[in-house]
């Protein structure tokens, strides 16, 4: 399959709210939806869109090596991810006193990050597939349920967390196995950088892990 561990299989993760009044999000089984619906849902095409652009990517691996599939996956991060909300829930209390340019140079360094982690991971293709099974509205947002699906392995939960954003439907949160929050994760990660030196030093972390990941 891929290098990845379970926790970095979408590259990214972060502690955004799980539910707007704070408790807990209660993901229910997977429900029968019927496939045209599906392909019309605005939500589940922006998913299905990033999918092909990462699956098209994993097939040219080799090719491409690492700063190709970087490059590929850096403009589908771009769109497809609300980084700027990501960060902002990320950073907890810090963000509010970040200067405009800290916060803005965060953000650059987190879409590279996610989009290297992308591409240092997903270094190959064997028959992998991803498919939509449902979509579920969680006002104002929307749960896009997808499995990734492998020939040799059992196929793996994704349910993204998607929310609109200037009319385009972007992802603010992914669930692995329905339960396990990457934006979660992520905050946990970013909070002794943080602690230690602000918005310069998470700046300096993301970007040098970043710069590991692209070492072809």
């Amino acid at each position: 399959m891929t290098k990845a561990q379970p926790q970095r299989l979408t590259a990214f993760a972060l502690a955004f709210a799980i539910s707007a009044s704070g408790a807990g999000l209660a993901l229910s089984p997977v429900a029968a939806t019927e496939a045209s619906a599906q392909a019309s849902d605005p939500a589940a095409q922006a998913i299905d869109s990033f999918d092909h652009t990462l699956l098209d990517t994993m097939k040219q691996a080799k090719t491409l090596g690492v700063q190709g599939r970087f490059h590929k996956m850096d403009a589908a991060v771009r769109a497809t991810f609300d980084l700027s909300s990501m960060m902002r829930v990320a950073t907890s209390v810090y963000w509010a006193k970040m200067s405009p340019a800290d916060q803005s140079a965060l953000v650059t360094a987190f879409g590279r990050f996610s989009a290297a982690t992308y591409a240092g991971n997903f270094d190959n293709y064997s028959g992998q597939k991803f498919v939509v099974t449902g979509v579920d509205t969680r006002l104002p947002d929307k749960l896009v349920r997808t499995q990734l699906v492998t020939p040799s392995a059992p196929p793996i939960n994704l349910v993204y967390r998607m929310r609109q954003d200037d009319g385009r439907w972007r992802i603010i949160d992914v669930f692995y196995n329905g339960t396990v929050s990457q934006l979660a994760a992520q905050q946990s990660d970013f909070a002794a950088a943080l602690k230690a030196g602000g918005a310069p030093a998470l700046i300096k972390n993301l970007n040098d892990k970043t710069d590991r990941l692209l070492h072809d």
